[in-house]
């Protein structure tokens, strides 16, 4: 039970707690607090994975998620995920699998890879597979270099949960920096949430074994834990990755392992005043040919396992190094009973107070690998001079790897603070900071133990404002460690010439590769990036990016700060989409929305829809016996011939003031509103930064700093996110205060020959009258004995007036109205009618002509881009996209041969037969009871150019003709909706 390279006693698992596991198909012993990666080396098993691209043999690596070597997925219930064995715990009948081989590791038919290994470089895919055509071999690579499967649905009927939280204080990483940190300032009184991603607190302090203040590491981290546990100020969450870093410090954390509590995951989107960045630090790989092949480790993840899990990943070993660090993983290993055959140290000399506790090992300085012997599993290695010749052979069956230490700076570059490059380290630390954060600990580049718990103490008190609280902390006695030393030897001069020396060795990205893309003139670490794929893995470079900028930076004679480091983006390490949406249930229900006139529409028979934003509008009113066709003509002829009424309340409604509102709408829309009049209205479109149409409205100047906007439906919460981010980010200095008013008012809308009347006859102190009221005007006053808000504006092509009153006055106007109508035939109108009465018009509707392709130009609407301002939303993207030449998809009238037949919206259209290829497609069609006949809208490559000719749209069984024209099927000059 206790496996074959168990140790009899020590570590941090729980012996009395067995547990049970399949892996690969095979049935695995373990313990209650191991891994999947330690579990699988204590049953002695060195290969568990192929490799991404080559297939080549691989092994475990590490002992924390920058673990490129062995990803797993998981099979319980439905789940399926990639994820670093070194982070997924060992529990009681969990079914895994390695990913990217088949049938298993040990036999892997896309193994036959390595025989064309020279054949498939960095790229290899953009050089070679274009003919016949790259969708005849995606799937096929895709298939053969994938990962696990996306999950179809939560695992075991569990959910996923996301909550929002505000604290003065957040804390990444419960190691001993960001344990003294959070002390520090949680005893200030302060709100703190600490957010470790290990399954218990500790960091580094796990993998080590040390005296804190004279006691073990493992106490003292267990009275700190217990001290904020007791504070009602401090939330403390483990097993949790702070994996993104938004802007105003907007921190995500997502909390794992809740099944106690029915959830499988929490997403918390917290708010802090101030971050620390505690993260640690991640250890290198060197490169040096077969660098991959399985029992070749890290030296910090040989000394976690021996002491954390108490497993012996090898028994005879040989280390590998350029820095200090390495030695006091080998006292490790030297207590665990591993033998250590050799020890090569790349610098000519190492100091005595350096390697003590070594003695009797050969100490070959100035060496480095020159080979590798081994396929499944090291049996030895080559070693040469660095200056000179003549290889020396050892046998082993563990190379531990130590390339020196990065600082994990992913939080802090996500959260755009600079970087600078650290000669004396060799690596890159935090430079000026962009938003309320510090680094701390060995992520700053205090790589010792006692610099971890001063530093800690210092920053957690600097950040509350308090810093002479660091001087009242009582800082933990360690043991004194000598100043941490390397000199940066990146790879091996055999590297150079042989081939799998790996950078990356997620990616199986190996230093040739690096050679070919600098040679094809990638030497840009951006372009590097991306053409080679280093570092675009799941572990994002941890191990191997160091080696890619160095590489970079000798070909190019630069040091490694000139050639610079990637940006770090989110998430920091693999996170489930069910945690990033925060998925409750299988369903979510949501209540609707209602207007004050709901009741009144639901007595009256209408079909009631659900609109855009969840508001519950009528979709037509039939009377007994009608059809829906019946009843949405009968409507449609009233609002054309005498008079119909609407509920226009779920439209978005703001209100915009401040001395910059002019010249904000300015930028918001294409139209110009600074020159506008007061009490008049302008329709705009407003734009994407893409250039593409966000959404369309008319807004109305009610004073010199003040305007009242409007918005569709649908897109009213989009158009709000899209004003705030603008003014937060792109001008946070402009005085501009916007209230979201759209529940604020209710609407009426009269329209049609009669509005006009209907509106008189209903009593109003308005002068109503053509002249007095023009079309796009604004007036306010009372309208049947009601305070309101009148404006003049048409999506029905007829004269409208859209009565604005407060909401609890809405029911008692909507029957007035109906009253007042009740002479000239007032019909209620809903939205199958409205969308009857827009068509026929040609107006936009952003739900169908608007299809993320578009512009304003392509819907004949170029007459709204004003050329009197010099900029606004889009503007620059819009004429750069016209610049290609390419053939573009216009707004177009399309009329059936057969006059009956009502297209299916959506549907393809061609020139030609069913073979020829789509040019466009139906946005719009219906029956207009005004023209009594079929009319659509649609969208046609170069449409305006064949006003005249016939089209066909194609259907699943017949292909049907029609004739392009232009889309406006009634009243083309709007005299009526001036009227």
């Amino acid at each position: 039970m206790t496996g074959l390279r168990r140790l009899s006693e020590g570590g941090r698992i729980d012996r009395h707690r067995p547990v049970r596991f399949e892996f690969n198909g095979k049935n695995y012993a373990a313990f209650s607090g191991d891994t999947i990666a330690s579990a699988l080396l204590a049953n002695g098993e060195s290969l568990t994975a192929r490799s991404f691209k080559l297939h080549r043999p691989r092994g475990i690596i590490s002992a924390g998620i920058e673990e490129p070597g062995t990803i797993v997925e998981l099979l319980d219930g439905d789940a399926s995920a990639n994820q670093p064995a070194t982070i997924v715990q060992a529990t009681d009948g969990l079914r895994i699998k390695s990913v990217g081989c088949w049938p298993s590791p040990k036999l892997d038919f896309g193994g036959i890879n390595q025989l064309f290994a020279s054949m498939l470089p960095a790229a290899f895919y953009y050089k070679t597979f274009f003919w016949p055509s790259w969708r005849l071999y995606e799937p096929l690579i895709r298939r053969a270099a994938g990962r696990a499967f996306a999950p179809r649905c939560p695992p075991d009927g569990g959910r996923y949960e996301a909550r929002n939280w505000h604290c003065d204080v957040l804390v990444a990483g419960a190691g001993p920096a960001g344990l003294m940190a959070a002390l520090t300032a949680a005893r200030s009184g302060s709100r703190v949430l600490l957010a470790d991603q290990g399954m218990e607190a500790g960091g580094s302090l796990l993998d080590q074994i040390v005296e804190i203040g004279g006691n073990s590491a493992e106490e003292w981290v267990a009275d700190t834990v217990a001290e904020l546990s007791a504070m009602e100020n401090v939330v403390h969450l483990q097993n949790s990755l702070v994996w993104a870093y938004r802007e105003h410090n907007l921190i995500l954390v997502c909390e794992r392992d809740l099944h106690r509590e029915g959830i499988l995951e929490r997403n918390w989107r917290v708010r802090a005043k101030r971050v620390v960045i505690a993260t640690g630090s991640t250890e290198r790989m060197l490169v040096f040919p077969d660098n991959d092949r399985p029992g070749i480790m890290l030296a910090s993840a040989v000394r976690s396992y021996v002491n954390r899990f108490a497993v012996r990943p090898g028994t005879r070993a040989v280390v590998v190094t350029n820095n200090d660090s390495a030695y006091s993983a080998i006292r490790d290993m030297l207590s665990a009973g591993i033998e250590v055959a050799a020890v090569v140290d790349s610098r000519e000399s190492v100091s005595e107070t350096v390697s003590r506790g070594t003695g009797g090992i050969e100490l070959l300085s100035g060496h480095e690998i020159a080979r590798v012997f081994g396929r499944r599993r090291v049996r030895g290695v080559s070693v040469m001079p660095i200056e000179g010749r003549g290889e020396q052979h050892i046998d082993c069956d563990l190379v531990a790897v130590s390339g020196g230490w990065n600082p994990s700076v992913q939080l802090w570059s996500q959260s755009r603070g600079a970087l600078r490059y650290d000669e004396a380290l060799a690596a890159f630390v935090p430079g000026k900071a962009a938003q309320p954060a510090v680094c701390a600990g060995a992520a700053a580049g205090d790589f010792t133990l006692e610099e971890a718990f001063m530093g800690g103490a210092r920053v957690g008190a600097n950040i509350i404002g308090e810093p002479e609280l660091a001087h009242g902390m009582k800082i933990p006695a360690v043991d004194q460690e000598p100043p941490y030393r390397i000199q940066p030897i990146w790879h091996a001069r055999s590297a150079s010439v042989r081939p799998h020396s790996f950078v990356d060795i997620l990616n199986d990205v190996t230093l040739q590769d690096l050679h070919i893309a600098m040679r094809e003139g990638f030497r840009s670490v951006e372009l590097m990036k991306r053409y080679t794929t280093a570092g675009m893995g799941m572990d994002q470079g941890r191990t191997g990016n160091m080696a890619v900028i160095s590489a970079i930076a000798d070909a190019s004679r630069k040091s490694p700060g000139d050639v610079g480091v990637t940006t770090f983006r989110s998430p920091t390490a693999p996170v489930s989409f069910g945690s990033i949406a925060g998925i409750r249930e299988a369903s979510v229900a949501l209540p609707y929305r209602h207007t004050p006139v709901t009741e009144w529409n639901i007595e009256q028979d209408a079909v009631m829809y659900e609109a855009g934003a969840r508001w519950r509008r009528p979709g037509y009113f039939p009377r007994p016996g009608e059809t829906m066709q019946d009843a949405v003509n009968r409507e449609a002829r009233a609002v054309r011939e005498s008079v119909g009424v609407y509920d226009g309340s779920p439209l978005g409604t703001f209100e915009i003031k401040g001395k910059d509102a002019p010249r904000f709408l300015d930028m918001l829309y294409t139209s110009s509103f600074s020159e506008l009049a007061v009490g008049q209205g302008r329709y705009g479109l407003m734009l994407s930064d893409d250039g593409l149409i966000l959404d369309d409205g008319v807004s109305f100047r009610l004073g010199k700093y003040r305007y009242l906007a409007s918005t569709s439906t649908a897109h009213a919460d989009a158009v709000y996110r899209h004003m705030t981010k603008f003014l937060a980010i792109e001008r946070p200095n402009w005085e501009v205060w916007i209230a979201d008013l759209t529940s604020q008012w209710a609407n009426a809308t009269i329209c049609g020959p009669l509005a006009r009347k209907t509106l008189s006859a209903l009593g109003t102190d308005i002068d109503i009258s053509r002249k007095g009221f023009p079309f796009m005007a604004l007036r306010e006053g009372t309208v049947a004995g009601f305070p309101a808000r009148v404006a003049r504006v048409s999506f029905t092509g007829e004269v409208s007036f859209e009565i604005n009153v407060r909401p609890r006055d809405m029911k008692a106007l909507w029957a007035a109205v109906m009253e007042a109508g009740r002479e000239f035939g007032i019909t209620p109108v809903g939205s199958e009618t409205s969308h009857v009465l827009r068509v026929e018009k040609g107006f936009l509707s952003t739900g169908h002509e608007v299809d993320g392709t578009v512009d304003p130009f392509d819907l004949g609407m170029g007459w709204v881009m004003s050329r009197k301002k010099s900029d606004f939303i889009g503007k620059r993207s819009v004429f750069l996209r016209r610049k290609s030449g390419k053939p573009r998809r216009r707004l177009v009238g399309l009329l059936t041969l057969d006059a009956r037949r009502v297209l299916p919206e959506g549907a393809p259209i061609t020139n030609g037969g069913r073979k020829e290829p789509t040019e466009g497609f139906v946005t719009a069609s219906v029956w207009s009871a005004v023209n009594e006949r079929s009319v659509a809208l649609a969208l046609l490559e170069d449409g305006r150019d064949q006003l005249g000719a016939e089209v066909h749209i194609r259907l699943p069984d017949e292909v049907i003709a029609a004739t392009v024209t232009s889309p406006c099927f009634h009243d083309p000059e709007g005299k009526l909706l001036r009227g």
